[in-house]
């Protein structure tokens, strides 16, 4: 069991790499010659210590913030992604409906995520699990995070190197890709069981300062940073029970859904399956007097906007239905 999960997380750093080698942006970072960290016990991911995640704190937050009566998960609980208010159906831009999850709001500057490959080998090292060096509610955070290849010798041993202070450290070379990777960092147990096209649903493992995190992985559709280096836009255009401009209104309200249904009339702008697509949304608010005549992308278009641009938010699609 734990092996797979060894496995899955190679695969899932494999995935951003073409065998054919590996693309590279920006400038590689390189320090003096030694390696320090082959002559350390490598460290065993299943009885290392577990960091401690709160995805709903004041720091953390955005929209979803805990307090007294909204009865967010507590710090460090599992959190069923399944459930209201985490995921949402809306309409794809044809009118088919869908669903994403929503991972609050984030920001265009992605934080990086560290993977480790040999010298001369084009797979990631089986069995070493990828390194971040932020968490939910610290500064520079992103559930977005940009690839950077770390070149480690040829007797490397797997998880002998659990931190970025370790690799700057032992002098490995640092190369940043344009890769991004959707991979939200959440508490142990958590569940989003939901993929486009039968994707993995499984909860990955990677390193943070000598813990283990856990973190899902969204790959509806391959993502490159753009030429200055941000996570790419789509649109999104979303209507609340109350409108923002009256008391009450805007998130804290609710989504408008068809009566006795949990059907909305968001619309995305993009799919999976189109070039633009991106799962990090510039969200647009429309008046909820038009939420019966929003049902597709141009009838959008045609709504009145109350808010535009409003916030950035994470919402990767999961599931396209049919139209009509």
């Amino acid at each position: 069991m734990r092996r797979q999960s060894y496995r899955s997380a190679a695969l899932l750093a494999t995935l951003l790499f073409s065998s054919s080698g590996i693309t590279t942006w920006g400038q590689a970072q390189t320090q003096s010659a030694r390696d320090p960290a082959i002559a350390l016990a490598p460290k065993n991911p299943d009885t290392a210590p577990q960091v401690s995640i709160d995805r709903f704190s004041a720091k953390a937050g955005k929209l979803q913030v805990r307090t007294a009566t909204n009865d967010l998960p507590g710090p460090n609980q599992p959190v069923n992604f399944d459930r209201g208010p985490f995921i949402t159906q809306g309409f794809g831009p044809d009118g088919a409906p869908v669903r994403y999850y929503n991972f609050d709001v984030q920001s265009t500057t992605p934080a990086p995520i560290y993977a480790l490959f040999r010298v001369g080998e084009n797979r990631p090292v089986e069995g070493q699990l990828n390194i971040v060096d932020v968490i939910p509610g610290e500064k520079g955070y992103n559930d977005f995070w940009q690839v950077v290849k770390v070149t480690v010798p040829r007797d490397y041993v797997a998880n002998a190197v659990t931190s970025l202070a370790e690799i700057r450290e032992a002098g490995y070379r640092m190369e940043a890709t344009p890769m991004l990777v959707n991979c939200p960092i959440v508490p142990r147990g958590s569940v989003a069981r939901m993929r486009l096209n039968g994707g993995s649903a499984e909860l990955h493992r990677g390193w943070y300062r000598g813990q283990v995190v856990s973190y899902f992985a969204f790959e509806e559709h391959a993502l490159q940073v753009s030429p200055s280096g941000e996570v790419p836009l789509s649109l999104i255009y979303v209507t609340f029970t109350t409108n923002p401009n009256q008391p009450g209104g805007g998130p804290p309200s609710g989504f408008v859904t068809e009566p006795g249904s949990e059907q909305t009339h968001n619309v995305v702008q993009t799919l999976p399956s189109e070039a633009r697509y991106s799962p990090l949304w510039l969200v647009n608010v429309y008046d909820n007097t038009d939420f019966p005549r929003v049902r597709d992308l141009p009838s959008a278009l045609r709504a009145k906007v109350l808010g535009p641009g409003v916030a950035l938010v994470n919402c990767p699609v999961v599931w396209v239905g049919k139209t009509g």
